[in-house]
């Protein structure tokens, strides 16, 4: 599988965050509607023998959109090229990455809506008529080039697919949304990925890591190997339930499923802003922390929990928030 990635990832890391990717539409727990329409989408180019519709994947970070678009990659018997959009810098950046694909290849484009907008016009010949048109020299010598590709297919993934142009967006055949999965379903989730760990969960174990991981298999992963270091460093046989409470305080996770920048942003909303309301720009100042990672990390499960609010105002503590911050 070819990749174009920025940034350096540990290789053990890696290793262990793939073995526990499914392997197959069947293996995909959840997420239902999304994963029936993409195998309907990859029926129908098996059977048209073309490449597969362009798709847009849109969802919180974690839900499972880059293991989708492997999936897709490997049932089209396609190979998958993974970019990130702000790692595409210029143009010609884009038209390499493009004219280097094979027929029906699989190009996966994440954070999608973070790619600069003069980068982003190269896909819009690129989508519809499989076609780079670029421009030569300036003024009035300029000159467009047009370069054939071959037929491909576009994954993007966002986590805010509002930010993205209307001419891109209208230019995915799929628009496909990802929700934050019900506990019972990452229960499913955690119960294979411990065996795929050699662990033996008590059954009470993988509901408490279920209950505290934010609706997202990402972190019931990255709990579930916490929890299998947890209980090898204590030289156990078997994941109890105090075993996960234990690891679960370790890593600062709350009854809540809230970790140590959650609180932080509750606190200073209390402490700083009588509860608010403030604006984004004011709590990333006051934090010391990006405002985008506010955004797309941290305030999609608070506002989902009914942790925060949002108001014309901004931000704004609700009574179970300011309940949860007294109680700690």
């Amino acid at each position: 599988m070819d990749r174009v990635v920025s940034g350096q990832t540990d290789p053990q890391e890696r290793d262990q965050e793939t073995a526990l990717r499914p392997k197959s539409f069947k293996e995909f727990v959840g997420q239902e509607k999304v994963v029936a329409n993409i195998s309907v989408m990859v029926e129908s180019a098996k059977i048209r023998q073309s490449a597969m519709d362009h798709v847009l994947l849109s969802g919180p970070p974690g839900l499972g959109k880059t293991s989708l678009a492997m999936l897709i990659a490997d049932a089209l018997g396609s190979e998958m090229h993974l970019v990130s959009g702000p790692a595409i810098e210029k143009k010609g950046d884009l038209a390499a990455v493009l004219t280097n694909l094979k027929p029906r290849d699989v190009l996966f484009i994440d954070e999608i809506h973070r790619m600069h907008i003069a980068v982003e016009e190269i896909l819009y010949s690129a989508m519809e008529d499989f076609r780079l048109d670029i421009l030569i020299g300036q003024g009035a010598s300029a000159r467009t080039m047009q370069i054939d590709l071959l037929p491909f297919t576009l994954i993007g993934a966002t986590t805010r697919s509002g930010l993205l142009s209307n001419p891109l967006r209208d230019r995915f055949m799929g628009h496909l949304s990802f929700d934050y999965y019900p506990a019972e379903t990452l229960a499913k989730i955690i119960e294979t990925n411990a065996k795929k760990l050699n662990m033996d969960l008590h059954p009470d174990s993988k509901f408490e890591i279920a209950r505290r991981a934010r609706g997202t298999p990402r972190i019931a992963n990255r709990i579930l190997r916490r929890v299998r270091d947890y209980v090898l460093v204590a030289k156990k046989q078997k994941a109890e339930l105090i075993d996960v409470q234990q690891a679960l305080q370790l890593m600062d996770i709350d009854e809540l499923g809230l970790d140590s920048m959650d609180r932080k942003i509750l606190n200073v909303m209390k402490k700083f802003y009588s509860g608010g309301p403030v604006g984004i720009e004011a709590l990333s100042a006051t934090l010391g922390e990006d405002k985008q990672t506010i955004e797309e990390v941290y305030e999609p499960y608070l506002l989902k929990q009914g942790l925060i609010l949002r108001t014309p105002r901004g931000r704004v503590l609700s009574e179970e928030a300011n309940r949860h911050i007294e109680s700690r």
